[in-house]
C-alpha cells in the first residue's frame, strides 16, 4: 500500500458506516413522523415490543446507549402516553419501563415501517439480510475492542 494516504476518508471504515447511519436516519424520519416517534424511540419501542417490562439499564444495554440518553427519551414516550415509567419495587434503584396500551397497540401500525424503508433502499430480503449480519458482526467486534475500557 505505498503512496496510498492512509488518513484518506476514502480509507477510513468510520466514515461510511457514519454517513450510513446519517442518512438512514434521514430516511427513517418522514415514515417516523407519522407514528410522532424520533429514531431512537423507535429502538426503544422495538425494544420493548420484545420484551417489557424492561429496566432503563436493560434498555442501555441492548441500544448501546447511557441512561443519560435514555431518561430524556423515555419521559417524552411517557408523555405521549406510549410507555409507563415507575421504580422497581424490589429495587428502588431501578426504573421498569413498561409499554401502555397505546404502547402495544403501537405495534400493529409501525409494521410497515420495516418494509417502507426496504422499499426505499430497493434491496432484497437476502441483501438486507446480508448486511444486517455483516454489521451486527461489526457491533460485536466494536463492542469486544470496547470491553476493557467499560470496566
Amino acid at each position: 500500500m505505498a503512496g496510498e494516504d492512509l488518513l484518506s476518508l476514502d480509507r477510513q471504515v468510520c466514515f461510511p458506516l457514519y454517513a450510513a447511519s446519517n442518512l438512514l436516519n434521514r430516511l427513517y424520519r418522514p415514515v417516523l413522523t407519522q407514528f410522532n416517534l424520533t429514531y431512537p424511540q423507535y429502538l426503544v419501542m422495538l425494544v420493548l415490543w420484545e420484551t417489557s417490562p424492561c429496566t432503563v439499564g436493560e434498555l442501555g444495554q441492548k441500544l448501546f446507549l447511557d441512561s443519560g440518553t435514555l431518561t430524556p427519551l423515555l419521559k417524552r414516550l411517557a408523555a405521549n402516553g406510549l410507555v409507563d415509567r415507575q421504580r422497581n419495587p424490589q429495587d428502588e434503584r431501578r426504573v421498569l419501563i413498561t409499554l401502555t396500551q397505546q404502547g402495544h397497540a403501537l405495534k400493529q401500525q409501525a409494521a410497515i415501517i420495516p418494509e417502507t424503508l426496504a422499499s426505499q433502499l430497493q434491496l432484497s430480503v437476502k441483501q438486507l439480510d446480508q448486511l444486517r449480519h455483516q454489521v451486527q458482526h461489526m457491533v460485536a467486534l466494536m463492542s469486544h475492542a470496547l470491553k476493557p475500557e467499560q470496566s
